[in-house]
């Protein structure tokens, strides 16, 4: 019975593709057998395979399979040629862990060392989105610390210097006030007339008090030398710690951008939504998230190089950042994709603001080198107010941008089903 059903579903499946003018090839014809043996759930193993091959893939991998639509295993031919050779792996997580280890900071041994462990039994660990969210946060914990120790090994370095200073400053003073005494003890001793009836040994003892005033008084002026000349030396050190106070400063203010766009990088909007959610739990302040994708972003580098992609990001950015108010962030999600977090008092005035930055992006033409580079973006939009948590929020806009490019690019998704 089995073999007369797969014999009556191959000579159906030669008969729909000779019907649709599609030329027999195997591909064409595994796809149609395996599309009808579906229909009367006769289970043909061959035909589960890509199920089996789709099991084994990473979460990245099965949503780029789900983004491009692809339904055999021809088709996985394209993704898997792009995964990365298995020594290369290894090296890879060898890295990564390396760059964890301790730096200034003894904290976090502990849990490092069980990450460490964990990723080499298992080196393809590091391309699950949830081991990159841990290292992404043994990262973020790790500078975070190591601020901290250095921020107060510096200020301890100046409460030194300024220590240091001040008894300087004691220094010289006693020593020239002593200097000043010496002086003064000298002159006595020089304008003492001894009567002749002394002896002798009373006009040696006086000489021997004035040579001795006199190499006293050399010493105090050679020390109170040596200590201004020291005080200049801490002088510049105290400038320099606040150069290094300066610099740390700016470093941390770095550190929350994105090298490219100069907006806020990944952790920093992870910090800035942590912020809007505690005002949103004390005030009730709602507020929308926001994702940007430029649309065809990977065409623009392969027909223009990566170098017109990178004008291409930073002029975008630099947009975002132009229409959109202070109190409000931007930052670079990853990618060709960025995300903000809107402050709103009424749905009117987030429109406004959406459709503002829309008009201004498609009604002017990107420039790198001659080229005038039409661009759009696709966006989804959701409030936090409509969800349990930001968390949710972020994850429901993304949702809504990914639907908005799968059904045709150059919109703007609503929390509300509607479009702009």
């Amino acid at each position: 019975m089995y073999s007369q059903e797969i014999e009556q579903i191959s000579r159906k499946a030669l008969a729909n593709l000779e019907k649709n003018k599609i030329n027999s090839t195997p591909r064409a014809y595994e796809e149609e057998f395996c599309k009808l043996s579906q229909k009367i759930d006769l289970d043909i193993e061959e035909c589960k395979y890509f199920e089996y091959t789709l099991s084994k893939l990473s979460d990245n991998e099965k949503k780029s399979i789900k983004a491009k639509n692809i339904k055999s295993i021809y088709d996985l031919i394209d993704i898997l040629l792009t995964r990365v050779e298995q020594k290369n792996i290894d090296k890879m997580s060898q890295l990564v862990t390396s760059s964890l280890q301790p730096s200034i900071s003894i904290e976090l041994n502990d849990d490092l060392e069980s990450f460490s462990i964990k990723i080499g039994d298992s080196p393809t660990l590091i391309f699950e989105e949830k081991i990159q969210q841990e290292i992404e946060t043994f990262i973020e914990q790790r500078i975070e610390v190591d601020k901290k120790v250095l921020s107060k090994k510096t200020a301890d370095i100046a409460r030194l210097i300024s220590l240091m200073n001040k008894y300087l400053n004691d220094a010289i003073s006693k020593g020239k006030q002593g200097s000043s005494n010496i002086s003064d003890i000298e002159n006595k001793l020089s304008e003492l007339n001894l009567s002749q009836a002394s002896s002798k040994e009373l006009t040696k003892i006086q000489g021997k008090l004035k040579d001795a005033a006199q190499n006293i008084q050399s010493e105090l002026k050679d020390v109170s030398n040596h200590f201004i000349s020291s005080q200049d030396e801490i002088n510049k050190l105290e400038l320099r710690v606040k150069e290094l106070e300066d610099e740390l400063r700016k470093t941390k203010k770095q550190s929350d951008l994105d090298h490219l766009t100069q907006t806020l990088n990944r952790r920093a909007f992870d910090k800035q939504i942590t912020i809007f959610e505690e005002k949103h739990q004390r005030l009730n302040q709602d507020f929308a998230i926001v994702f940007f994708d430029i649309d065809h972003f990977k065409k623009v580098n392969d027909t223009y190089g990566h170098d017109c992609g990178d004008i291409i990001l930073q002029t975008f950015a630099a947009l975002l950042v132009k229409l959109t108010r202070d109190i409000d962030i931007i930052a670079r999600f990853g990618g060709e994709e960025f995300v903000g977090i809107i402050h709103f008092n009424n749905i009117e005035e987030l429109n406004v603001y959406l459709k503002r930055i829309k008009s201004v992006v498609t009604k002017n033409k990107f420039i790198y080198n001659e080229h005038k580079l039409k661009i759009t973006f696709s966006a989804g939009v959701q409030l936090r107010s409509n969800t349990t948590s930001s968390d949710n929020a972020v994850h429901e806009a993304d949702e809504l941008l990914y639907k908005a490019k799968q059904s045709g690019r150059n919109k703007i998704n609503l929390w509300n089903g509607s479009s702009l």
